[in-house]
């Protein structure tokens, strides 16, 4: 069941590598899953998370791709199709957020994700048809 109370916060927090971006998400300060995303490349489409700030988000049920819930951040510059979305490799992106828990899977010494449909889930119960996001760098 979607959270009834509207007045909560969600941030993803990201630590910048230059083989991908990892993050942790909160609600309410509350860390609920790991994210992982592309390394920051000056916002290029197809090849860089997305810039930091404040985003509208939707819940969607399923799109053309991905055929399960999901989420869909809005407004972000020079950008669209972004999305919150089950990944294991950071390969496996082009741009989107993908939620789980890290695991180096194949050995090369940088995180992977394992039990992202799981996370993913779990967000789609507790968050609202439409909610903001923070997205920033970790802070010390």
């Amino acid at each position: 069941m979607a959270a009834e109370n509207p007045t909560f916060r969600v941030v993803i927090e990201r630590v910048y590598l230059p083989t991908e971006t990892l993050g942790s998400w909160y609600i309410n300060d509350e860390m609920i899953c790991k994210t992982l995303e592309l390394p920051w490349k000056n916002n290029e489409r197809g090849m860089s998370c997305i810039p930091e700030g404040f985003y509208d988000v939707i819940r969607e049920a399923e799109s053309a791709h991905h055929k399960y819930p999901h989420f869909r951040i809005l407004n972000v510059p020079d950008r669209d199709g972004i999305l919150v979305h089950k990944i294991t490799y950071v390969s496996g992106l082009k741009g989107c957020i993908g939620t789980g828990e890290f695991k180096d899977l194949n050995g090369d010494n940088v995180p992977d994700i394992i039990n992202s449909g799981i996370n993913l889930q779990k967000l789609y119960d507790l968050l609202p048809d439409k909610f903001e996001i923070q997205i920033r760098k970790k802070r010390k």
